[in-house]
Parts: structure tokens; C-alpha cells; sequence
């Protein structure tokens, strides 16, 4: 069975949550956002962690999240980029250029053999930071199933019925319900599957700028620039993204 490394993203402005504090960083039940995350991948079959934030959030996030609650699979702290899958290739590009990596808190007394990982051979989860709710046993559900099917991602039937419409929103259409899944993360996939995909990303970016703007996660690139299947993994409802202040309400519900 291969190795497993978890890329937990948590690198960005959340605009949208109108907080002086980062949504990552917000205190919910006396602990941050990030905290309940990494508690997740701590407690579930993961074999390492590796969290992309801001760069000038390095030391606080290893010295108040990582160092403070003694979250002992984190590889290392990270800078991410400018976008979300920016953030993620920092991740994909660290793992592929280190055999070795140092634990976030240094502890030279950690077997280093411990620490060893390699990109061959390497199988890779994508989580948001912010989805605190995602729990241990959906973790390893996408674990076990990317061990099979080398790209899957955890998603959810979607309750109400959706509509398209035009640019003057009159609606054009209904979608067949049954056929629609509300994506979540975290997202599995054989690590040199998803770099390819991610290298094929780029160069076309180079050549058609405006694609930037359509990626909304991982399993896009994979669905574009591979011809590899994406799979479904039975989610959990329960495991919301933190974007808005009434999210925050919701994981305080849930917690």
C-alpha cells in the first residue's frame, strides 16, 4: 500500500467571512478553525501532513497550532501562492523536491527515517483548512478509495433542485437531480497523476490565461488534463466549508 500525505491548504484571505481575523484562525469553542482540521488527519490513517499557509503565518502556525496541541504527523509548515491551486502545486512541488523533510517543530530527535518521504510511490489528499468538520473515518474512506482508483474525491447527492439560467437569468433548464454531487474535500490521487496533470495546467495557462479563472479544485485538473476517471466518495453533510459568518454558526451547531 502506498504512502498517503495529506496537503492541507490553509493560505487564504477569506474575504468573504468580513473578519479581521483569518477564517483559518477564527476561535470556535476555544479553539481555531485549523485546530479541529488537523485534529482530523492526526487521528485518521494519513502518514503525514503538510500545511501550505501564508508566509508570514509560518511561525505563528508552528509554534500556536502545531507545536501548542502536539500534532505529531505534521511534515513541515509551508508557503502557498497567490491562488488556491497555486497553494496546492507549493505542496505538490516540496514533496517532489524532498526526501526528507524536518518536522515543524525541528525535533532533531525524531528518526529521521520517520520523516522520509518520497514522491514515488505517493498517493496525495487535497483538504481545505477550513472544512474542520471532516472526520477521521471519511479520511480513510478516501484513502482506501484512491488506493484503488488512484482519483476520487468525497462529495454528497445534492438536496434542492437546481436550475441554469442566462445572463439575464431567466432559467434555461433543470438538472436532472439525481445526476448532481456537491464536492467536498479531501480529494485523493496518485501523486504523479495529479502533478502531470497540474504540469499540463500551467502550460496551457502560459498559452490561454483566462483558464485561471475556471479552476475550482484538483479534481478539475484531473478531469481536463489526464484521461484518467474521477470518482465519487460518499461525503458527509456535515462536513461544511467555512466561507461566510453563518458557517460559523453551523460548526458551533455541529460541534
Amino acid at each position: 500500500m502506498k504512502r498517503t500525505v495529506a496537503i492541507i491548504v490553509a493560505a487564504g484571505a477569506g474575504r468573504r467571512m468580513n473578519s479581521s481575523v483569518k477564517k483559518q484562525y477564527i476561535e470556535i469553542k476555544s479553539h481555531p478553525v485549523l485546530y479541529y482540521t488537523l485534529k482530523a488527519f492526526e487521528d485518521s490513517a494519513v502518514d503525514g501532513i503538510l500545511l501550505v499557509t501564508g508566509a508570514d503565518e509560518i511561525d505563528y502556525v508552528s509554534q500556536e497550532i502545531v507545536e501548542k496541541y502536539a500534532f505529531k504527523k505534521v511534515l513541515a509548515v509551508i508557503p502557498g501562492g497567490k491562488e488556491r491551486y497555486d497553494s496546492v502545486f507549493c505542496g505538490m512541488k516540496y514533496l517532489s523536491d524532498t526526501t526528507d523533510v524536518e518536522y515543524a517543530t525541528g525535533d532533531a530527535s525524531n528518526n529521521s527515517a520517520d520523516k522520509e518521504i518520497k514522491s514515488e510511490g505517493l498517493n496525495v489528499l487535497v483538504h481545505d483548512g477550513v472544512r474542520l468538520l471532516v472526520s477521521p473515518e471519511l479520511i480513510n474512506r478516501v484513502i482506501s478509495e484512491t488506493e484503488n482508483k488512484a482519483a476520487c474525491i468525497a462529495a454528497v447527492a445534492v438536496k434542492d433542485t437546481i436550475k441554469t439560467v442566462d445572463i439575464n437569468d431567466e432559467i434555461t433548464g433543470t438538472c436532472e437531480r439525481s445526476m448532481l454531487r456537491q464536492v467536498q474535500t479531501p480529494q485523493g490521487f496518485d501523486y504523479a497523476l495529479l502533478m502531470g496533470a497540474y504540469k499540463s495546467m500551467y502550460a496551457a495557462i502560459g498559452q490561454r490565461p483566462e483558464l485561471a479563472k475556471t479552476i475550482t479544485d484538483d479534481a478539475m485538473l484531473v478531469e481536463q488534463f489526464t484521461e484518467h476517471p474521477v470518482y465519487c466518495v460518499t461525503g458527509d453533510y456535515r462536513n461544511i466549508k467555512i466561507t461566510t459568518p453563518e458557517d460559523i454558526l453551523m460548526a458551533e451547531a455541529f460541534l
